[in-house]
């Protein structure tokens, strides 16, 4: 029970967009960064906003996985294999960890 209650309040204090990642991924083997921006631009977005909203969101999605990351709450993957969050470039995938 302690792992479930530390699990909660750490999402209680979760930035919207760390949260809106670990919903996405909830429900994806893996998604990208573009992915997860263009689903919290979607459910943010107003009649005036234009097809690009979601690359207002892409340096702040980089940002919460990164951290979520370095939390063990996440993984971010380059050719299958788990990155180091303070060190990689390229293409990758964010998935949650596995068992």
């Amino acid at each position: 029970m302690t792992d479930q209650n530390d699990t909660e309040a750490r999402a209680a204090k979760d930035d919207p967009v760390a949260t809106a990642i670990l919903q996405a991924l909830a429900g994806a083997a893996s998604l990208s960064f573009k992915d997860i921006a263009q689903h919290i631009a979607d459910q943010r977005r107003r009649p005036k906003d234009g097809p690009d909203l979601w690359r207002r969101y892409q340096t702040a999605v980089k940002q919460q996985a990164v951290h979520l990351a370095r939390q063990g709450r996440i993984e971010i993957v380059r050719k299958g294999e788990v990155a180091d969050p303070n060190d990689f470039k390229g293409i990758v995938r964010l998935r949650l960890p596995k068992p």
